[in-house]
């Protein structure tokens, strides 16, 4: 008997990438998969059923159970309607993978309205459109599994990815928040930031200032990845599913960083160095005591040397801070 035998699972974006491996794996495991995708394009243009039906035979040809569903995450009622599909298929709703994401990359300085609103509509109100509807089900039956996604981009940052990073962001701080409201009820919420190669991730140029201090960064401590296929999506999926089972019954609010053979849990913010005074701090006296406070911090993107900066000089020789 598979690790998810007769559970009913709610995969958003399914139709390819990360989706579509967890789909795929949760199918196997005994799971009657709703599988969703309105088949947009990396940045959310145009619609095809193809992606989503395609899994949906795949499953099916493999001897799983599945449903399809084209709604998108990013209205409330495209949201209702994609938990309605695994309640009207299957009759419950166990687990939801909140998965779907576009990217419509820009410096801050060059973004739309329209390109901040509609990453954020599918990412963060797209998890939000998705969870509301399935924790009311989830609460009911006093079960559930909830898995997020989150993002380097977010959680360390990457130019030219302001609004699709403060959505990923925004998604752990939602993951940590809907973890402690449903827990009582026997439901989590846990988040995953993967790194794999996807349709999305091509189109994210290697060379763009800050990716190579934020991979840096996020990989610090961690073996790098390394063999054939370790950033091949299918390598996210293992956990994501793991995350899904009973046996994750007391893992709640967590967040973890996933690619190829990694997988590490993210250590949630917390004072890492304090400066403390009995009163209210003078100007003055922070302008000494904070790059003692930021010692051993980096600026992750400093000006050329070339720049003038005022304060530059006044400054020479203390820590570089962020």
């Amino acid at each position: 008997m598979g690790a998810l035998e007769d559970k009913v699972a709610v995969i958003t974006g399914a139709g390819r990438g990360i989706g579509r491996s967890v789909a795929l794996m949760m199918a196997e495991e005994g799971a009657k998969v709703v599988v969703n995708d309105p088949g947009v394009g990396p940045d959310g243009a145009g619609t095809d059923d193809g992606p989503a039906d395609q899994v949906l035979a795949e499953i099916t040809k493999a001897g799983g159970t599945a449903a399809a569903n084209h709604d998108t995450v990013a209205t409330a009622d495209g949201g209702e309607a994609i938990i309605k599909t695994a309640v009207d298929k299957f009759g419950r709703i166990d687990i939801l993978v909140n998965n779907a994401g576009i990217l419509r990359d820009r410096m801050i300085f060059n973004m739309s309205e329209d390109e901040w609103d509609t990453v954020i509509a599918v990412h963060l109100k797209g998890h939000f459109n998705c969870t509301k509807p399935a924790s009311v089900l989830m609460r009911q039956q006093r079960y559930g599994r909830i898995i997020n996604y989150s993002s380097e981009s977010g959680l360390w940052g990457n130019a030219g990815q302001a609004n699709y990073g403060a959505a990923k962001s925004a998604i752990a701080g939602f993951t940590r928040v809907v973890a402690r409201e449903l827990g009582r009820y026997g439901v989590t919420c846990n988040a995953i930031a993967p790194r794999a190669a996807t349709r999305l991730t091509a189109t994210v140029p290697q060379n763009r200032p800050g990716t190579e201090q934020q991979r840096a960064q996020a990989t610090a401590g961690a073996p790098p990845p390394g063999g054939v296929g370790m950033l091949d999506a299918d390598w996210v999926a293992p956990m994501t599913v793991h995350l899904a089972t009973d046996g994750a019954w007391n893992v709640n609010g967590q967040i973890f960083h996933v690619y190829g053979g990694t997988v590490a849990v993210l250590q949630h913010p917390t004072p890492w160095r304090t400066i403390f005074k009995p009163g209210m701090w003078t100007l003055d006296e922070l302008s000494a005591q904070v790059p003692g406070l930021l010692a051993g911090t980096k600026n992750p993107t400093p000006p050329p040397a070339d720049l003038d900066v005022p304060g530059r000089e006044a400054t020479a020789g203390e820590p570089a801070t962020a």
